[in-house]
């Protein structure tokens, strides 16, 4: 179906632009629209700021005809309308009542907005808006609705199905790299600290043998030399007897000292 062809693909979250009535503010999220046999298939993934990933997902025909929602439990039928190429809405029913009213549109910049209305019984209804852009940089058809309208063929689908899944396993494979740098970064960050601290701490007056795993206090002279002591600054009673106290430090297997 043409009308559904501006939609399809992967689509990424923009947590900041957003505004939600309900529910809270996600802090990612994939929006993803395919098609099957004249059916919409529409499935979501996104993690919460709390870092719970959940997933959720449909189908619906082009028709527009009502047909039996995919869970019965969230709502009995569900129904598509297209209202041109840039919009198209889905409406989820209990029965003859609205549940939810979830309107896509391609914005002028090529941006997905999705509303989310959750009608009350007051009339009301609670409004969700999420905003995504396309994952894909290499497109098989006009990104925008400025640009040049390319008829969908079996060649440009076929290609489309392959970049999307390429964009989806290359995108999850950097996500894994920058956590990895991210995590080693912090542990380079916890050496360094380890190592000044321990320069100071070899540097500074000990005159007992420190044990393994035994945390210790180290102080700051007069004359600007420092001190290691087994006596903690709230031991020494109204006024530690050096300049300052300076960190409570505990000596690793590897005899660097970690402040603790």
């Amino acid at each position: 179906m043409v009308e559904a062809y501006n939609f399809l693909g992967s689509w990424q979250l923009f947590p900041e632009k957003g505004t939600y009535e309900s529910g809270s503010r996600p802090k990612s999220g994939i929006y993803k629209i395919d098609e099957s046999k004249k059916q919409l298939l529409i499935s979501m993934n996104w993690v919460s700021l709390e870092d719970h990933a959940f997933t959720s997902g449909y189908s619906v025909a082009f028709t527009g005809e009502e047909q039996a929602f995919d869970n019965p439990e969230i709502a009995d039928t569900v129904k598509a309308s297209f209202i041109d190429s840039t919009c198209f809405e889905t409406h989820f029913y209990r029965g003859p009542r609205l549940l939810l009213l979830v309107i896509h549109e391609i914005t002028p910049k090529g941006y997905l907005k999705v509303t989310q209305k959750y009608p009350q019984q007051d009339g009301t209804a609670r409004t969700n808006i999420e905003i995504y852009h396309r994952q894909m940089s290499v497109l098989p058809y006009s990104a925008s609705v400025s640009g040049a309208l390319i008829k969908p063929n079996e060649e440009g689908m076929i290609r489309h199905h392959a970049l999307t899944a390429m964009e989806e396993q290359t995108n999850m494979q950097l996500t894994q790299i920058r956590q990895q740098i991210e995590l080693l970064a912090i542990q380079a960050k916890e050496i360094q600290q380890r190592k000044e601290l321990s320069m100071i701490i070899y540097d500074a007056k000990l005159s007992f043998n420190p044990v393994i795993g035994q945390t210790y206090y180290l102080y700051e002279k007069e004359d600007g030399t420092h001190l290691v002591s087994m006596v903690g600054p709230k031991e020494w009673g109204v006024k530690i007897p050096f300049k300052s106290f300076v960190a409570a430090a505990k000596l690793l297997a590897d005899h660097t000292w970690k402040e603790v």
